[in-house]
């Protein structure tokens, strides 16, 4: 619990720091870019502050050139920070609009390109999955976590809807990812830090979402939820 404690005490003024670094850069980087090198920088501090190790396979299984959407397993705090370090391209994280308006955090995560979802009712929502797809079709790469919430055990949770309708309308591949170690560093509900823990990341083969013979809706969600499964560790 020190550990964490301690972590904490540096980690929350770190990301104040990076939050206004980013925010005051982009007055002069419109494009998002210089936001987004600064959430990464954040990241790295992070895990390095925590002594995780970092793990990643099937790199070469992410397509280059074109936008695609990460859909991976949620399972600690930590799965932001290892994701922002494993993929190897720019991305937009797709969150909830309420963490929009945290103070600094907020107006940093708009800088740097990420899109809010609000979620309050489903006309809203669909609005917002629309201007996502746009967004993505445009050229964008967005990270989603199809549960939705953190799993306490490490199994995979019931998947949400949202991130298949979007990839659906978007028509661009998903990259299945599997996490594995985030929530030993870090156990649900606790401050505890597991320093040394290695947490890997793994990239699986892209599946189509437009197409002939591609599949949609719940069978969509089926073949992800395999493919992350795979990956699980028992």
């Amino acid at each position: 619990m020190f550990n964490g404690l301690i972590y904490l005490l540096f980690f929350v003024p770190i990301t104040g720091f990076f939050s206004i670094v980013a925010v005051i850069g982009s007055l002069f980087d419109a494009s998002g870019g210089f936001a987004h090198r600064c959430a990464l920088a954040w990241s790295r501090v992070g895990l390095l502050m925590a002594g995780a190790r970092l793990r990643v396979s099937g790199a070469a299984n992410v397509p280059a050139g074109e936008p695609v959407i990460f859909m991976g397993n949620h399972q600690g705090n930590f799965d932001i920070l290892v994701l922002s370090r494993a993929i190897p391209r720019r991305f937009s994280w797709l969150a909830k609009e309420e963490l929009f308006r945290i103070p600094l955090f907020g107006p940093a995560m708009l800088r740097a390109g990420y899109i809010p979802i609000d979620r309050s009712d489903g006309r809203k929502a669909l609005r917002s999955l629309d201007a996502a797809a746009k967004r993505i079709r445009s050229g964008a790469t967005v990270i989603i976590f199809p549960e939705g919430t953190r799993s306490a055990d490490g199994s995979l949770l019931p998947f949400k809807k949202g991130g298949f309708v979007l990839a659906e309308r978007a028509g661009v591949p998903i990259v299945p990812v599997t996490i594995n170690g985030s929530m030993r560093i870090n156990p649900l509900n606790t401050i505890r830090l597991v320093r040394g823990t290695e947490i890997s990341i793994r990239f699986g083969v892209p599946l189509a979402t437009s197409g002939d013979r591609v599949l949609k809706g719940q069978a969509l969600m089926d073949q992800v939820r395999d493919a992350i499964q795979a990956g699980l560790e028992p």
